[in-house]
């Protein structure tokens, strides 16, 4: 059985943070609740233009506006942005200890 890391809580309870893994980019509506609820510059609203290529959100190419995983290193595993993710497309993992 893998281990994770761990922690605790205020209260004294264990907890396993679960670090932000990826975001379906065919599912995400790039509404930027998620972004707006991470203090930790994780997330970031990318464009992809009509072929699929990636561009700067408020490039004029951009057919559609997403949400991307900017730093993944910044995470602390609280989990806020899926929870206010309304199309639950945002993948948490724990880490392996």
């Amino acid at each position: 059985m893998a281990e994770f890391v761990t922690g605790t809580t205020r209260g004294g309870a264990a907890w396993t943070p679960k670090f932000v893994e990826s975001i379906d980019q065919k599912m995400c509506i790039g509404c930027g609740r998620c972004f707006k609820v991470c203090g930790r510059d994780v997330l970031e609203l990318i464009g992809i233009t009509e072929d699929g290529d990636i561009v700067d959100a408020f490039d004029d190419e951009a057919e559609k506006k997403v949400m991307s995983v900017k730093t993944a290193g910044n995470c602390i595993g609280c989990e806020s942005c899926g929870k206010v993710c309304s199309k639950n497309c945002i993948t948490h993992l724990p880490q392996a200890a």
